[in-house]
């Protein structure tokens, strides 16, 4: 059995997003969707587009300005002053984060040398995403055939992506690969990363979760797999289901 995971520098930013830390506490950064929250505009932390460090000093000068004693925070309230101050990340934004650390370990450069905008027309329009690319770049960005081309489950390994495509534009989701573990070559089982809110989490639950697929039938497409998370396997899993009514894909970023 073989293992293959990310650089240690795109992993330690996921570990920054999954136990983010503030003192002595520690919880998952929350999940931010702008769209349902109809956020436009302002700091990246407060519309779901922040890096680790920008929320360490979001929260930074939350606790000075409302005299919070660093070590009086639990995991529990640390959680709480997240989601209430609507700080957090969401999906595309937690997947750009992580890429970009692994493009740059890779020699690749940063994203924003990469990343084709499509949907940014008009002159006005792409010097708007050339400013502000983390905030213009979403799953459809990175499912673009532009960004990305589709590879078997047989060629993946750790930094490919698999995207969802939804006729309901805010149900897109992406999820990044951190590890994939091989028998004889062929990835049998996959690990994967990514920001998340279900229908049943409270806004205290959401954030960064990671779950796996074992490779069944690797002919067969991804959504033929079994997928678990959290103790739930494939019609039990929110994502698994979610994953079934979209366009699934598996895709590897053009410079990778």
């Amino acid at each position: 059995m073989n293992t293959k995971t990310l650089s240690p520098r795109a992993l330690s930013v996921i570990d920054q997003y999954l136990h983010f830390k503030y003192g002595s506490a520690v919880c998952s950064i929350s999940y931010f969707n702008n769209k349902t929250t109809r956020a436009r505009g302002g700091l990246r932390v407060i519309i779901g587009k922040g890096s680790p460090k920008e929320i360490f000093e979001e929260v930074e000068d939350i606790t000075v300005k409302n005299h919070i004693a660093i070590n009086a925070l639990t995991d529990d309230s640390l959680k709480q002053l997240l989601a209430d101050n609507n700080i957090g990340i969401d999906c595309s934004a937690f997947a750009y984060y992580v890429l970009n650390a692994e493009s740059e370990e890779k020699k690749k450069g940063h994203l924003d040398k990469h990343i084709s905008f499509t949907d940014c027309r008009g002159v006005f329009g792409k010097i708007r995403c050339s400013f502000r690319p983390i905030e213009n770049c979403n799953v459809a960005t990175f499912a673009n055939d532009k960004n990305s081309r589709v590879i078997p489950i047989k060629e993946m390994e750790p930094g490919d992506i698999i995207t969802m495509k939804s006729e309901e534009n805010n149900r897109d989701h992406i999820l990044v690969i951190h590890q994939i573990e091989y028998q004889n070559f062929i990835p049998t089982i996959i690990h994967y990363s990514h920001a998340i809110a279900y229908p049943e989490d409270s806004p205290y639950v959401s954030g960064i979760r990671q779950g796996e697929i074992q490779i069944i039938s690797p002919e067969k497409d991804i959504t033929e797999q079994r997928w678990a998370e959290d103790g739930k396997e494939n019609n039990t899993n929110q994502l698994f289901i979610r994953a079934q009514k979209s366009k699934t894909e598996v895709r590897r970023l053009r410079w990778f």
